[in-house]
């Protein structure tokens, strides 16, 4: 029987700055910022135009990931503030949850280098198409609700929580697959693409998509394909994308700015009918077998196959939920903890509002109350926790948890 979830299809080196308004308003300062020039879509050349982009999406409490001419860009930003290094990537930060619950994956990875030597999970497995060391490192900024920040001509203020990603990543633009990709697949319960959303190249995609599909070939009938979408640099290639793999995936998943990237307008995601329509509207769009759309109120699935999905859910929920107030530091026993807390009311609504319109199924999200909330990661954390009740990975934590009782008991004798 199939065991591995194989999770890709890039890394990355993450540089987290440590949220300091203060400093964000000297650079303002220093670099003239008015408000009405504030754009989220402004082309990064240089440390200006990265400053008035995260002051943009500050403005509208949005989150999103952007390009940047140069690393140096990226380089000369955070050296302004304190600076964690972590690794990134939907596949790493999922297998990084996977790990806490003592599930084992294999990484497909496009760039390796000591900090991800150092960093990556001893549990999981490399399958890797780098030829030699590089660091392109991604610039991660995550603000809080009420953050203000101070420009030349009045204050900008955050609506709400969230994080923005800054980066010129090479191999993960070009996102290489590796020869060994489709030896990895013939033993996956579960397969995770993502990625592409870097690449610019519409023809090196092509290629990229022919080396992918002809690898997935390989896989188990009964392999669950689990395809997360991000903000891409050129969203028009993300019908590339959809034009080659639809047809195998079977869950399709996104966040909220994704969401209302597709449909071009904003949605309100605490009214049960804008949801409703709005999930509808991007269903049509993309007729995923399970179209998958998680925010920090709730989580829902679409489609004609989603209503096996309902324990998968709740299991993702728990996890991004656990993670946002404890941090990579969570446990399997942290989860138990947060299935305690309240769910969020007007999540709840917004599920039985489309669970009543829509071939549907949802989960209202975790109330939780931290002064130190982590929201980076969270969709990533998010597909690991989907992924760990695929019945393979349910299999490997029960007997890890079962493992680690017996021991307890043990100890105590």
């Amino acid at each position: 029987m199939a065991e591995d979830l194989v999770l890709g299809l890039g890394g990355t080196v993450d540089y987290e700055i440590r949220w300091d308004a203060e400093v964000l308003s000297a650079l303002a300062a220093q670099h003239g910022i008015r408000r009405d020039e504030l754009n989220t879509t402004t082309p990064i050349i240089d440390e200006r135009a990265l400053v008035v982009t995260v002051l943009a999406f500050l403005a509208s409490g949005g989150g999103g990931e952007r390009f940047v001419l140069t690393s140096e860009i990226v380089e000369r930003f955070a050296a302004n503030f304190d600076t964690t290094i972590t690794l990134g990537g939907t596949g790493v930060r999922a297998g990084i949850a996977l790990d806490r619950i003592g599930v084992p994956t294999v990484q497909h990875l496009v760039s390796i280098d000591d900090n991800v030597r150092r960093l990556l999970p001893a549990s999981m497995r490399i399958v890797s198409s780098a030829t030699r060391d590089t660091l392109d490192p991604h610039l991660i900024v995550q603000y809080p609700r009420g953050a203000r920040v101070q420009v030349l001509d009045g204050v900008v203020t955050a609506p709400a929580s969230n994080r923005l990603i800054f980066a010129n990543d090479a191999p993960n633009r070009e996102m290489a697959i590796a020869e060994g990709l489709g030896d990895a697949l013939e033993n996956a319960a579960a397969f995770l693409v993502s990625g592409f959303n870097t690449m610019q190249d519409a023809d090196l995609l092509e290629a990229r998509l022919d080396d992918l599909v002809a690898a997935m070939r390989r896989l188990p009938p009964e392999a669950l394909v689990y395809y997360e979408d991000a903000g891409f640099y050129h969203r028009e290639l993300s019908a590339r994308v959809r034009a080659r793999l639809l047809d195998r995936i079977d869950v399709y998943g996104m966040n909220e700015d994704e969401l209302q990237e597709y449909l071009g307008r904003s949605v309100d995601l605490l009214s049960p009918g804008d949801v409703a329509d709005a999930l509808a509207e991007v269903h049509a769009l993309i007729p995923a077998r399970a179209l998958v759309v998680h925010t920090s109120s709730w989580a829902v699935a679409v489609g004609v196959a989603a209503g096996v999905h309902r324990v998968a859910l709740e299991s993702a929920v728990r996890t991004a939920a656990t993670r946002y107030r404890l941090g990579d530091a969570c446990t399997a026993a942290d989860l138990e903890d947060t299935a305690r807390l309240p769910r969020h009311e007007g999540g709840a609504a917004v599920v039985a509002e489309v669970e009543r319109r829509l071939p549907a199924v949802g989960v209202a999200a975790y109330v939780i109350d931290t002064a130190h909330p982590t929201t980076i990661g969270l969709g990533d954390t998010f597909v690991g926790g989907f992924l760990a009740a695929v019945p393979a990975a349910a299999r490997i934590a029960t007997a890890r948890a079962l493992d680690r009782a017996l021991d307890a008991v043990c100890a105590q004798r």
